[in-house]
């Protein structure tokens, strides 16, 4: 390439398609289809091959007898065929579908099984030959290997800046290309500039030419030269000392090698012109099927590329060339072949929630019903949607009925269903236009309690269980279990063993089955869970584009008002904005939240998942890794099983978080001991979880090994720091000022263990305030001291520097959030709060396994007064007589499946109402609907059916039946995993013991860490004079002062073990970030306008609809929310 023009170096790379369009039509030919892009290819074909032979004759007939020319000219066309074999393979596979070879079907497959090893060994290969060519450039050229190594320093430097150059911006290149066809921006971000890649490129060298060419013509005052002239005068007659500008000499270079032609030819500048037309034009032509090319949504790069290498010399026609190739028919356009249609079962377990709560929910799956509406039989949809909400303690005894009633929370429910469903089925229509009317719903009763099933106004089914805990095992680990089993293994796979049972083919129902568990989708909820339709899309593209990925989770915003609820704003924040994205892409998420994650059904019944799930605690550990934080147990046992764990930033959802210190402190008390046993449970099997799951490598492993070590040693950390201020403050010895940091957490950590938990509460938040003044005081006092000392390195500064610097650069890349960082000096100030009295809370109350927060009181039953005879006869009739006219169904009881008539179980005593939840306000009101429930339903003899029948006139609750089949189901699930626990005082009080057994072996290793760690530094503070590194004094202008600080290696491998960790955190946020706007951009271009249109917030549900429903508003503004 060095001995021909700048025109031709540059068009030529776009003849390198030869033989994709040789390939192409060969490809389309062998289709049983007629094609539409046959023409066009033959045309590409016939084009590239005319700009070879115009190039030909051009070089060889301008000299005939001058043989090295030939040698050149054949040598850039034999090297242009054989780069233009790196694109075979797209057609290859085409070539070998449409054949009936069965060689060849076991050829391509056994390259695809070995297609990273081909281009490893590949890759090796051009690597070689490409340093030999190079190798025998210099003696075929009769060169000497001295003149090659005496170049000059300079020249040195400029080529390899333009080969850096080179190299970055290719990649760079390749990069957006590939993140363009991601976002579906496929024809105006990557067809497009490429095609006018190389035109650019010539235009940019060439006009330059033509500019100097010009100028010096008019710098001859009229006197006449031609391009020949030119040459000789300036281009060859020039000093090529490169002291001065460099630009000059690179046009010049340039136009030498137009010398070569006589420019002032027409004949010479029609032949360049052609060969160059010709190849471009055949490269447009040979990619023209990449305009009609159908992507999916954040389409996978190996879907999207054959070879997942690209050429950096031929860099726009490996992109355009290395792209999927499709057959389209001259009948119709290729038309989308959508993804497999999914099914997404909403799984939502409610227990105790406020009106405010369940609305939200509630509103949210409705929403979800109006953004994906249900399609006729005929139709098919990408998506399809199914709610369930599981309500957890939903019954309740009630003096003198016929079984249990529902409870006030059950009650709640389904009027705000019925409010609800007003409310959407009347949406599109004007206030003053006549209403629909809320269709009739069925209600059922079941093995396990009841349910009602509603038809919501789009066609989507909801599904409300209310468990009673006297029949099935109540707790939310227990409602995950129970729908787990009722929709993957009833819904699905019970199905498929009933084909099986009537004689169907056992290997095609096997392969419907794997299809369709692979292509169901379960999404947990809680009861407070706010969420809009888009949320759930962007989390389903990640598991349909990706099969390995097992789970996945959005970004979750917690919601209240307050201090506490301030703090963990910030708190979520920054754990999702480094740490969880620093997890997606290293290696896994190792928690996705019950809140609002997305789970592949193959996934949850894959060995030891879903039936390991549904272990009962029978260790003191169990209690802590299962029960305490369900949620990351379960991702545990995905990710021993070899599945991703994924996070999606772009997927909104809103919960409610404690806004109370108490309901925190509980809250973070389950979450905290769970974490550290699941993260152990995993590095105890790092070897094996490398092995099986390609996302958890070990350099990831140690990761999470040094994390875990720095939540381990946080205590020891801030006592530090503590210490630190002190001895700022009150002009202390460092020594003593730690042994006056350590003796308040040392006197909280004895008492504990002697005092209830709400007192340690109560104790900890004293502290907590004592110790956010001394933190703001210190932070003052490290700026004042920065500021008087004039230097930025010391160990308080770098941390506290380092900490503000990243949370602002990351709230800065997060434009929607960043308002968050005004939170930052509140999250900052409580560090002690959180990292050292929360620690100590947490590990002492390990024992203690309830669940902590909306925790009821239930009153002692009042004594009944004793009946006459009778008197209890004419109950007996009464209570039988309503009973049978009312309900005409049994209702079920625990000990029996047979309607109850037993003297000693009608007999239930008088109970108080149970008291509202903890840490939760809710005022005394009584509204209309409420009255009209009272009057409605003042029967206590009568069922719950009845009672719930009774709430309302607007949306009528029809029984109806439980299918035989199903309720058999139900009844073996239930004896064999749900029954409800009943364990004996003895076992309860040995379990107890254990508990604490744990508590205490647990407390003691955690503490006895941070107290050796707090040994070490005392102990090399104390050899301060002889043991320390010295560090150079930097001023805040970064200049050397001359002057040394001096820091013990605890302190200083301390620091520079943080910087390195919020370092790979950050890059990581990067990273991710740059794919999170990618998912987003391609989701709002392909999603369908009217589906955007119909998104629906909650205000604007309150502002369309407060006039019709005031009941809804009104009785929302009496409940606050937790």
């Amino acid at each position: 390439m060095p001995h021909l023009d700048i025109v031709t170096n540059v068009t030529i790379l776009n003849g390198v398609a030869v033989l994709s369009t040789l390939l192409q039509v060969v490809t389309q030919c062998t289709a049983k289809e007629r094609n539409r892009f046959l023409v066009p290819s033959i045309a590409a074909f016939i084009l590239i091959l005319l700009g070879y032979v115009l190039f030909l004759f051009l070089y060889i007939m301008k000299d005939p007898t001058d043989i090295k020319m030939a040698i050149w000219v054949g040598l850039a066309v034999g090297g242009s065929f054989f780069v233009s074999l790196n694109w075979w393979e797209t057609y290859f596979r085409l070539i070998i579908e449409n054949s009936s070879s069965i060689f060849l079907k076991n050829l391509c497959r056994d390259m695809t099984k070995c297609q990273n090893m081909l281009h490893i060994f590949s890759s090796l290969l051009r690597i070689t030959v490409t340093a030999c060519v190079l190798g025998a450039y210099v003696p075929l050229s009769k060169m000497d290997w001295d003149i090659v190594k005496s170049i000059p320093r300079r020249e040195t430097k400029i080529i390899a800046i333009t080969i850096g150059v080179q190299l970055i911006s290719s990649a760079l290149c390749h990069w957006f290309a590939v993140a363009a066809c991601k976002m579906h921006a496929l024809r105006r971000c990557f067809i497009l500039p490429l095609y006018l890649a190389s035109l650019a490129v010539m235009a940019l060298l060439i006009i330059p030419v033509i500019v100097y060419y010009q100028e010096y013509r008019i710098s001859l005052n009229g006197t006449s030269i031609n391009f020949t002239g030119y040459c000789n005068d300036i281009v060859d007659g020039r000093n090529h000392n490169l002291n001065g500008s460099v630009f000059p000499h690179l046009v010049l270079d340039v136009t030498h090698t137009l010398c070569f032609l006589d420019m002032s030819n027409i004949t010479d500048i029609g032949l360049l012109t052609g060969s160059a037309v010709s190849w471009w034009i055949g490269l447009v032509l040979a990619t023209l099927h990449l305009w009609y090319l159908s992507l999916y949504r954040i389409q996978r790069t190996q879907d999207l590329f054959i070879r997942r290498l690209y050429e950096g010399a031929f860099l726009e026609q490996s992109l355009l060339l290395n792209t999927r190739f499709d057959i389209q028919t001259t009948e119709r356009p290729k038309q989308f072949t959508p993804l497999e249609p999914v099914k997404v079962f909403l799984c939502a377990t409610m227990w105790h929630e406020t009106y405010d709560e369940m609305l939200k929910i509630i509103i949210s799956l409705f929403r979800l019903d109006k953004y994906r509406p249900k399609k006729k039989e005929k139709e098919t949809s990408d998506v399809t949607f199914e709610g369930h909400i599981y309500v957890d303690d939903a019954f309740r005894d009630v003096a003198g009925s016929q079984g249990r009633h529902v409870n006030e929370y059950a009650e709640m429910l389904v009027e705000i269903l019925r409010e609800v469903y007003s409310i959407f089925v009347n949406m599109d229509k004007g206030v003053f236009k006549k209403q629909h009317h809320v269709p009739d719903q069925k209600i059922v009763r079941t093995p396990y309690g009841g349910r009602v099933a509603l038809t919501m106004p789009h066609g989507n089914s909801l599904v409300v269980h209310f468990k009673d805990k006297t029949l099935i095992r109540h707790k939310k680990r227990w409602s995950q279990i129970m729908y787990l089993y009722y929709l993957l293994g009833w819904k699905i796979a019970a199905k498929y063993y009933k084909r099986w049972g009537k004689g169907g083919d056992e290997a095609e129902l096997m392969k419907q089955f794997k299809k369709e568990k692979h292509n169901t989708y379960l999404l947990a909820l809680d009861g407070d869970t706010d969420f809009q339709p888009a949320a759930v899309m962007l989390l389903v593209d990640r598991l349909k584009m990706y099969p390995y990925v097992g789970a996945a989770c959005g970004r979750i915003h917690p919601t209240g008002s307050g201090p506490m609820v301030w703090y963990q704003k910030f708190e979520y924040a920054v754990g999702h904005w480094l740490q969880k994205t620093a997890e997606h892409v290293f290696g896994c998420v190792l928690c996705s939240p019950g809140c609002f994650s997305l789970f592949r059904a193959a996934a949850l019944m894959d060995d030891n998942v879903m039936k390991k799930y549904t272990i009962k605690a029978s260790k003191a550990r169990h209690h802590i890794q299962y029960d305490q934080g369900e949620d990351r147990w379960l991702c545990t046992l995905l990710l021993k099983q070899g599945w991703r764990v994924e996070y999606n930033a772009a997927s909104d959802a809103y919960t409610n978080a404690p806004e109370e210190f108490k309901e925190f402190y509980n809250q973070r008390r389950r979450w905290g001991p769970s974490t550290m046993a699941n993260i152990v449970d995993l590095l105890g099997s790092g070897t094996l979880i490398s092995k099986r799951n390609p996302s958890m490598s070990k350099p990831y492993m140690f990761y999470q090994l040094f994390s875990l070590a720095c939540s381990i040693l946080a205590p020891s950390t801030v006592i530090l720091m503590i210490a630190g201020s002190l001895s700022v403050l009150l002009d202390m010895d460092q020594n003593a000022a730690l042994v006056v940091a350590v003796i308040p957490p040392a006197i909280f950590l004895g008492i504990s263990f002697k005092i209830k938990s709400d007192t340690q509460i109560v104790i900890a938040a004293v502290m907590s305030i004592l110790y956010a003044f001394l933190m703001m005081i210190a932070t003052i006092i490290l700026i004042v001291n920065i500021v008087k000392d004039e230097t930025i390195v010391t160990p308080s500064s770098i941390f506290i520097l380092t900490l503000v610097c990243t949370y602002f650069i990351a709230a800065l890349m997060h434009p929607q959030e960043v308002g968050l960082v005004f939170f930052g000096l509140l999250y900052i100030i409580c560090i002690p709060s959180a990292y050292l009295l929360l620690a100590i809370y947490s590990m002492v109350n390990m024992n203690n396994v309830s669940w902590g927060t909306r925790e009821t009181v239930t009153a002692k039953p009042a004594a009944t007064p004793p009946q006459t005879q009778a008197q209890k006869a004419k109950s007996i009739f009464t209570r039988l007589f309503t009973w049978v006219k009312c309900c005409g169904k049994p209702c079920w009881k625990s000990s029996a499946e047979e309607p109850i008539v037993s003297q000693e179980k009608l007999t239930v005593e008088t109970r108080e109402p149970e008291q509202q939840p903890q840490n939760t306000i809710v005022e005394d009101f009584q509204s209309h609907d409420a009255k009209q429930r009272q009057e409605a339903f003042t029967h206590r003899h009568q069922c719950w059916v009845r009672q719930l029948q009774s709430l309302s006139k607007d949306m009528r609750l029809r029984e109806d039946t439980l299918d035989k089949d199903e309720e058999q189901f139900f009844r073996e699930l239930i004896i064999k995993y749900l029954k409800p626990l009943s364990d004996s005082k003895k076992k309860q009080k040995k379990m107890a013991d254990e508990l604490k057994e744990l508590r205490n072996k647990i407390t003691f290793v955690f503490f006895i860490c941070n107290a050796f760690w707090l040994t070490a530094t005392v102990v090399l503070q104390l050899l301060g004079s002889t043991v320390f590194i010295q560090v150079p004094k930097i001023d805040i202008n970064l200049q050397y002062t001359g002057q040394y600080i001096y820091i013990d290696p605890l302190g200083f491998m301390f620091i520079l073990s943080f910087a390195l960790l919020v370092i790979i955190q950050f890059f990581a946020m990067l990273y991710h970030r740059m794919y999170t706007l990618i998912h987003y951009v391609a989701f709002l271009d392909t999603e369908p306008e009217k589906q955007n249109q119909q998104q629906v917030k909650d205000d604007e549900v309150g502002d369309r609809d407060g006039f019709m429903f005031p009941s809804l508003l009104n009785r929302s503004t009496h409940a606050t929310v937790v």
